[in-house]
Order: C-alpha cells, then sequence, then structure tokens
C-alpha cells in the first residue's frame, strides 16, 4: 500500500475512533449498557469496513461481530489512582514503532481482585495506558493470552475521569483486543506482572469463537 494513502486511513480510523469514545463517554453518564452497545456496534462497524481493520482478510470474509460479553454494572468502577513515590520505567520493544518507553503514575485498587498499574506513554503525545491480562487468557474460549486493554488514551481509549481529578472510570466491560490479537504482524505492548489479576474477568472482548 502507498504511505500516504496508509498514513490517511491510520488518520480517519483513529479519528473514527477518538469519536467513538467521545460517544461513549456521553452516553455513560446516564446509561452504561446503552454506552457499551454503541461501543459494541461502532467496534464491529469498523472491523468490518475500515481499511486498517485488524482482521485478516480471510477473517474480514467470514466476520459476523466481535466476540462481546453481555454488559454487567458490576464491573463499573471509578477508582482513586495511588500514585508512586519513585517513577518506575520500562522499555517495551516493538517491531513496528521501536523501543517504548512507560513511566509508571500509580496503581487503582479493584475491590476484591487486586490492583492495576497506570502507566503514562513517555513519548510524544503522552496518554495513560492500563492494560489487564486475567485468569481466562490463553483459555479455551477465553480472553487474548497477552492481555487486554482498558484504557489507551492516546489511541482515544479512555472513557474518562471520576468525579474529580485523581480517579478513572475503569469498567472492565469495555475491555478489548490489541490489535496483534487478529494480526501477528502487529507488535503490542502487553500486560506487565502489574496489569496481571488472578480472577476470571468473564465481561469484555473475548478471543473470538
Amino acid at each position: 500500500m502507498n504511505d500516504s494513502i496508509g498514513a490517511l486511513q491510520l488518520a480517519d480510523w483513529r479519528r473514527r475512533v477518538f469519536g467513538m469514545y467521545a460517544g461513549v463517554r456521553h452516553l455513560g453518564v446516564h446509561d452504561p449498557a446503552a454506552a457499551h452497545e454503541f461501543w459494541r456496534s461502532a467496534r464491529d462497524e469498523l472491523f468490518a469496513g475500515h481499511p486498517q481493520s485488524p482482521l485478516l482478510p480471510d477473517d474480514r470474509a467470514r466476520f459476523t461481530g466481535l466476540t462481546v460479553a453481555r454488559y454487567d454494572p458490576d464491573w463499573r468502577f471509578e477508582l482513586e489512582v495511588h500514585r508512586v513515590e519513585e517513577p518506575h520505567r520500562i522499555v517495551v520493544d516493538s517491531a513496528t514503532d521501536g523501543p517504548i518507553p512507560f513511566t509508571l503514575v500509580g496503581t487503582v485498587r479493584i475491590p476484591y481482585l487486586g490492583t492495576l498499574d497506570v502507566w503514562r506513554l513517555a513519548v510524544y503525545g503522552g496518554g495513560l495506558f492500563v492494560p489487564v491480562k486475567d485468569a481466562l487468557a490463553d483459555a479455551a474460549g477465553g480472553t487474548y493470552s497477552g492481555g487486554r486493554y482498558l484504557i489507551d488514551t492516546v489511541k482515544g481509549a479512555d472513557l474518562g475521569p471520576g468525579s474529580d481529578g485523581d480517579s478513572l472510570i475503569v469498567d472492565f466491560n469495555f475491555a478489548y483486543n490489541p490489535s496483534c490479537a487478529y494480526d501477528p504482524s502487529w507488535s503490542c505492548p502487553l500486560a506487565q506482572p502489574g496489569n496481571t489479576l488472578r480472577a476470571e474477568i468473564p465481561v469484555g472482548e473475548r478471543m473470538p469463537r
């Protein structure tokens, strides 16, 4: 593909994803379940028809929709970010984008489940990044082996802040697979040990049946 055409298509994909999450945040204030249905439908449309869809050609030809569990309000949380005293930095190697540096912002405590690290993308554009890997990872009919994404604000995946500036909306119903779950030629940052939960998370996007 011509690089210029690919760049324009990618910009359009990002534009649509940012618009989708703006709609999710608007609907989610009063009806998170309706926001989730809108999100699911919009992502199905993007995956089915957009040139930047991560689906491989054969998978796109038989695509009928992403595998997403029914919305469960018990998996939606407003969580305070407990900031770390000493910043921790990691670098994730990427075959497509080279080394990607992240700095630890803090942690959020998931009731009865444990904690998840909240990372900041330490390059141009910045952004918060919260992946999660659960006990269903790599299980038949379960979740992606490398984990899913909850928040990735540099790419638009953002459910918004909580009631104050130190909190985030963390809704596992919106957990989604990175592109590398569908196309192995993609290289994606995956969940680190601090973003791994022992429990099963039955909501959000699952691997295809």
